[in-house]
């Protein structure tokens, strides 16, 4: 391939709006604890009564499931918990979100991260970080 073939991917203009990242292999995706929600008495989780279930969802839509709360319940009961859901929307600030990784050993690049601003959850915080790598000289 000569130079000008090779074209890198673009960053966006927000990459902490995105809900997934695959610009390198680690392949990284925002998610939510839906078992979160209900402990922390959320106010945008709903319900309803169908097939002899309770099933709940998001009314933000920041998940875009709706989970039997039996089911959910006796998850969170265990240790390991219901477990993470994909965010398909931008998490609330009273969301239990997290960045995680499809290949947390696994870093293509030198300096790590192409995309540290994907990682930033919560409205506020600074929009960028500064990465430096000192060599002993």
């Amino acid at each position: 391939m000569t130079p000008e073939q090779i074209v890198a991917p673009a960053l966006p203009l927000r990459p902490q709006d995105e809900m997934e990242c695959r610009r390198c292999g680690v392949h990284c995706d925002k998610v939510v604890y839906p078992g979160a929600c209900l402990s922390r008495a959320c106010p945008f989780v709903y319900s309803y009564e169908a097939w002899g279930h309770t099933y709940v969802g998001c009314m933000q839509k920041v998940y875009d499931v709706e989970i039997d709360l039996d089911m959910l319940r006796a998850a969170e009961a265990r240790k390991a918990g219901f477990g993470a859901i994909r965010a398909v929307r931008h998490p609330l600030p009273m969301c239990h979100a997290e960045v995680e990784q499809t290949y947390e050993s696994r870093r293509d690049e030198e300096l790590g991260c192409i995309n540290p601003e994907f990682s930033e959850l919560p409205v506020g915080e600074p929009t960028f970080r500064v990465i430096a790598r000192i060599r002993p000289g």
